[in-house]
């Protein structure tokens, strides 16, 4: 669910709730490390990029990123998440702005290598993902990526699997990717499984 309000209460504290949930290879965030790892690995196959991070919360996987050397831009609606992150990366460029409404306009402006989306775009409902991937997607230069990692599944009957899985703690406000489904308007998306409720999607232009 996308809430300014709760994200904003919750920054503070929320690296330490992943850092939980991973270790204990439970949903939702089972598999963080990797994902958050590979996409990482990848960007730093190419020197001097410039990587858009939509949802980049306190600046885990980006403020690795800045140290690398890479140009940094960022979009999230929480205020107090950017804070955090402006903590570890005073020269980023960071926006606040929901992206369900689009990107702002400073950010519309660019060109990227990568857009990466870590555990954020499970927040767009699934008949707004389409149009904002294309709009994304017609952001980035010609061969650049957009990474998604997230809650999300091959199929239908996975996304069903891990649920049950979850129980109680299954989360019926999010709106978690099932690749199967999105290939019929991204045909040449690639999928990653890290672990039973997480990978990542590979959308190239």
């Amino acid at each position: 669910m996308r809430d300014k309000e709760g994200f904003d209460l919750w920054a503070d504290d929320y690296d330490k709730y992943v850092g939980v949930t991973e270790e204990a290879n439970s949903y939702p965030f089972a598999g963080y490390k990797d994902v958050l790892g590979d996409i990482f690995k990848e960007i730093m196959t190419k020197e001097n990029v410039r990587v858009l991070d939509l949802g980049f919360g306190t600046g885990t996987l980006t403020s690795k990123l800045y140290e690398n050397g890479c140009e940094v831009w960022g979009q999230d609606f929480s205020q107090r998440m950017i804070e955090l992150a402006k903590e570890k990366m005073p020269e980023a460029n960071l926006f606040q702005g929901d992206f369900y409404s689009g990107l702002v306009p400073e950010i519309a402006e660019k060109e990227f290598d990568y857009v990466v989306a870590t555990y954020s775009m499970h927040h767009i409902d699934d008949e707004r993902k389409v149009p904002f991937f294309r709009e994304v997607l017609s952001h980035l230069k010609e061969g650049g990526k957009m990474l998604i990692g997230d809650v999300c599944f091959e199929t239908a009957e996975d996304r069903k699997q891990a649920s049950i899985k979850a129980g109680d703690e299954w989360d019926n406000d999010e709106y978690y990717i099932v690749c199967e489904e999105l290939r019929k308007s991204f045909p040449d998306l690639k999928f990653e499984k890290k672990s039973f409720c997480a990978g990542i999607i590979t959308l190239e232009r």
